[in-house]
């Protein structure tokens, strides 16, 4: 593990805060992201960092190394060699991409003011930006299942958007119609056959839904989230695609001039203060 803790260290030094989204602030002795800085954006705790930098920590997850290589922006054969040294193969070409090109990133730092999280094709979160959790609530806790989608919309706590049951019945409806859509898309994935394995067992109304054999793709529309901070907001969400690797893109924005917009600008300060600071 000597290999990729010193390609984590390595990588960890040329990423600067800036490109991140983080303040700079204090006195640094490297431009780089300090191991805390990594921990918090790779959702794993800092000591876990500092042992495998070390080469003390053995035999890393695929999902703790595919999000040191999210957090650490590294290219697809950066990314792969970093699976290789960790003694992983990289992600079969069969399963649902997790890969974040740079493009990406880029447009996650330019619309720092607005909520924007970027999920994969089976609506597991890949990356927010601290709008993002300060809107919906901070994902850097969730683990596995926890961070997807669909999961949390069955089987996890209640969330913070608002529907009336028929909302509710269509939403639904769509989303597993989406995730059997990437089902048929890669028949390989493991990881998406035992979520849906899972979510089959936890929840009778998606196991209704997946029966009924609904095969779509979730789309936006106007959301009404209730925040226990600033209040309710009512949003327009629209859903991107990433051309190539079926990323989705979500990206929540309110009309000017309205209470909806004021909301969210003061949530823009009282939401991401913890996160910056």
């Amino acid at each position: 593990m000597r290999e990729f803790g010193q390609a984590v260290r390595r990588w960890r030094d040329r990423v600067t805060p800036e490109t991140v989204g983080l303040a700079a602030g204090g006195h640094r002795r490297a431009a780089g992201l300090r191991r805390e800085e990594l921990a918090l954006l790779a959702g794993i705790s800092a000591d876990y960092v500092t042992r495998l930098e070390q080469g003390r920590a053995a035999n890393p997850s695929p999902q703790v190394v595919e999000a040191l290589a999210r957090a650490l922006r590294l290219s697809a054969d950066e990314r792969a060699y970093l699976f290789r040294t960790a003694g992983l193969a990289p992600p079969c070409p069969g399963a649902v991409p997790a890969f974040i090109p740079p493009s990406v990133h880029r447009m996650l730092d330019r619309l720092a003011g607005t909520p924007v999280g970027v999920y994969d094709a089976a609506w597991t979160l890949l990356l927010a930006n601290s709008m993002y959790a300060a809107l919906m609530g901070d994902p850097s806790g969730w683990r596995g299942n926890e961070r997807n989608g669909v999961w949390r919309n069955f089987a996890g706590p209640a969330g913070r958007v608002r529907y009336t049951p028929e909302e509710r019945r269509r939403f639904e409806a769509m989303m597993v119609a989406d995730l059997r859509a990437t089902a048929g898309r890669y028949p390989a994935d493991q990881r998406l056959r035992r979520l849906v394995g899972e979510l089959r067992a936890r929840s009778e109304r998606f196991a209704e839904l997946w029966d009924a054999g609904g095969v779509g793709r979730q789309e936006g529309g106007r959301k009404v989230i209730d925040h226990p901070q600033v209040g309710p907001l009512a949003l327009d969400c629209d859903i991107l695609s990433v051309a190539g690797s079926n990323l989705r893109i979500m990206i929540y924005t309110a009309e000017p001039g309205t209470e909806d917009a004021e909301r969210l600008a003061l949530l823009g300060v009282l939401g991401t203060q913890s996160m910056v600071g």
